[in-house]
């Protein structure tokens, strides 16, 4: 049930769609298309209209109806997957650009999250705010033992403006899905979702603060970047505080040549950074704009670092789609199509009755006439993009998260080809890739995954030889069967003897390492030392690691 104030939003809407030339939107529906004569009744049909390109109205239509809305046509741009690419090109140019409001506001806000006077808080805070966007806006301030802050506060009232549109928007969504032909594919309830629980998250500044902690301890020490430092026991839900850290803007060229800046090593940092996060952390900024993102020239003659802000979009990616991932990119560097098309299979990215040689000559297509130029002048961002467009044909269903990575990618590699514009982006971003490939491989990623696992062994340890035995007498007696319907029982067979080849190897590996933990405390057996560890311990030892390790690998294939 829509109400008064949802109407009176419509209308405005609706009003908001004529201005723009859009009013044929609103007879085309099923419900006034009876009535779309009255298109020729309208006195500004009368005549003949000059528009703008199509999708520059659509982006002004969403500037002219708020905040919340710019807010969702950005998040939108993110989507390739459901907009056309002109319409994605236009939305990404919205600016999140809002009119302050008052200090005075603000400073009642600050007051009453502290519940005492601001003078007991800061030593100083400055009512002018220096930036102001959507969600919140922000004011420089110093406490009271001198050290200088940002506090940035939520607009008033702001919760209660985005419940309110966020319903009208799944009431929209709703009627779309009912009456609009492509409704149903695209599901504008779930993309409304998204953004609901986005913007909603956007308005916890302790999420945020915990986004930039996580941030500031994953660079702890680092020569590359600085993030500030947040002040818990100042930072609220609607209010965060945080290091004050003062820098040259990304976009002041001339600024950072003044300063010494190299600017080549530092667009090759920034791609490596970037990597770094995704690669090393899986825990990456989503919102590197040139305002979100300040340079500190160094002044002892090392490389100038960079200084993030706003925490309030993060991405993640799981390690299963970080692994496929960075297999996917060492494969194209490569020009393994076949791989990459397998490793989309592999990964569940598309259905597994995929045809692979057909999705391999479709890759082929998008890549090859990509590696016949320099390779300064590719973008991995937009590469990404061809391939989930590719992707899609054969029934893809583009994550979230790999949706955002994209978007920041091309962010970054504007950025660097901004500072430097004979920027090689496979250069930069191929030592962060290698790394990750091995440090997955490595002997330290190994020993990590068995010291984390050495808890949950020692706990089902004790009931292995019984399970063990109950399964192997099962299988003398002929009563273990595997019944099923499938038709690919052969797969499946497969399967079970891999499982079982596992178990097999996983038991004596483990076997060895318990023979290796006893023959370590009796004195006398094969007493030659190797280091601090008798000779015995050292042979079982690595016997139960081989066979470890040949259980891992049957696991992969």
């Amino acid at each position: 049930m829509i109400s008064v104030g949802q109407f009176f939003r419509i209308f405005t809407i609706q009003r908001v769609l004529i201005r723009h030339g859009f009013d044929e939107i609103i007879f085309s529906t099923p419900l006034l298309s009876s009535i779309s004569f009255v298109l020729y009744l309208l006195p500004w049909n009368w005549r003949r209209r000059d528009y703008s390109p199509r999708a520059e109205r659509i982006r002004a239509v969403l500037e002219d109806l708020g905040p919340l809305f710019v807010k969702f046509g950005q998040i939108l741009s993110t989507r390739r997957d459901l907009l056309s690419d002109e319409i994605a090109d236009e939305f990404s140019k919205l600016q999140d650009r809002v009119p302050p409001f008052p200090g005075s506001e603000a400073r009642v806000i600050v007051e009453k999250a502290y519940g005492k006077s601001l003078t007991d808080v800061f030593k100083s805070f400055d009512e002018e705010p220096f930036a102001s966007a959507s969600i919140a806006q922000v004011h420089a301030a110093r406490l009271l033992d001198g050290r200088e802050v940002i506090v940035k506060v939520v607009r008033p009232n702001l919760r209660r403006t985005i419940e309110q549109d966020i319903s009208l928007m799944y009431v929209l969504a709703d009627l779309a899905e009912r009456y609009w032909a492509r409704g149903k594919r695209l599901k504008p309830t779930i993309v409304v979702a998204e953004f609901e629980k986005t913007i909603l998250d956007e308005l916890d500044m302790m999420r945020e603060a915990a986004n930039a902690s996580q941030l500031r301890r994953n660079f702890e020490n680092s020569k590359m970047i600085y993030v500030p430092d947040v002040y818990w026991d100042y930072t609220r839900r609607n209010v965060l505080v945080m290091e004050r850290v003062t820098g040259l803007s990304i976009d002041d060229r001339k600024g950072l040549e003044r300063a010494g800046v190299d600017l080549k090593f530092l667009a090759e940092r920034g791609i490596e950074i970037f990597f770094t996060q995704v690669f090393r952390d899986h825990f990456f900024h989503a919102d590197l704009h040139p305002g979100n993102v300040f340079i500190i020239p160094s002044d002892e003659g090392g490389a100038a670092r960079f200084v993030l802000v706003d925490f309030g979009i993060m991405g993640s990616l799981s390690k299963f789609d970080q692994r496929y991932l960075a297999e996917n990119f060492s494969a194209f560097l490569d020009r393994n199509y076949r791989r990459v098309a397998e490793l989309h299979v592999e990964s569940g990215w598309v259905p597994p009755d995929t045809r692979v040689d057909e999705f391999e000559f479709a890759i082929r297509a998008v890549c090859e006439p990509i590696f016949d130029r320099p390779m300064k002048d590719v973008s991995i961002g937009h590469l990404l993009l061809r391939l989930f467009q590719t992707a899609q044909r054969f029934h893809m269903e583009i994550l979230p998260q790999l949706l955002l990575l994209q978007k920041t990618l091309v962010n970054v590699e504007g950025i660097g080809r901004q500072l430097y514009p004979e920027l090689d982006l496979w250069r930069a971003a191929r030592p962060s890739l290698e790394r990750f490939m091995i440090d997955r491989g490595g002997v330290r990623r190994l020993m990590s995954s068995m010291r984390q696992s050495v808890p949950q062994w020692a706990d089902r340890l004790p009931e292995l030889p019984g399970l063990t035995v109950d399964v192997l007498e099962q299988i003398k007696s002929g009563r273990f069967k595997v019944q099923t319907h499938d038709p690919q029982l052969a797969e499946i067979r497969r399967e079970i003897h891999t499982l079982h080849r596992r178990l097999v190897l996983a038991l004596i590996g483990v076997g060895f390492v318990i023979c290796s933990s006893i023959l370590f405390g009796i004195k006398g057996a094969f007493t030659q030392m190797i280091g601090p560890f008798p000779l015995s311990v050292w042979i079982f030892g690595a016997l139960g690691v081989i066979a470890t390790l040949a259980a891992l690998k049957a696991r992969e294939r």
